[in-house]
């Protein structure tokens, strides 16, 4: 599913909960929510959302690798990282 179609699907969850929204609205209130979820995570910031996960940026150590290709040993440097993890409502309605 793409960003599109969330939008779509969630427009339709909206109707189903008797909100009017068109379809411009409903796109620029997915946006709003994954731009906030982005600014938050840059930020440093973890966000927990109750019954459905918590999103949280979580740091790799520099280490060791290899060049696939000529097999030298190469020094990948550290980074950031954005982890999930699936909360029990989510988890519940996946299985």
């Amino acid at each position: 599913m793409n960003k599109g179609e969330f939008s779509a699907k969630a427009q339709e969850e909206f109707k189903a909960r008797n909100i009017e929204l068109s379809d411009t609205a409903a796109a620029k209130l997915v946006d709003a929510v994954f731009d906030t979820l982005q600014t938050t995570l840059a930020g440093g910031e973890n966000v927990a959302i109750t019954g459905f996960g918590t999103f949280e940026v979580r740091s790799r150590a520099e280490r060791q690798g290899r060049n696939p290709k000529t097999g030298e040993a190469i020094t990948i440097k550290a980074q950031k990282t954005v982890g999930f993890k699936a909360g029990k409502g989510l988890k519940t309605a996946v299985n």
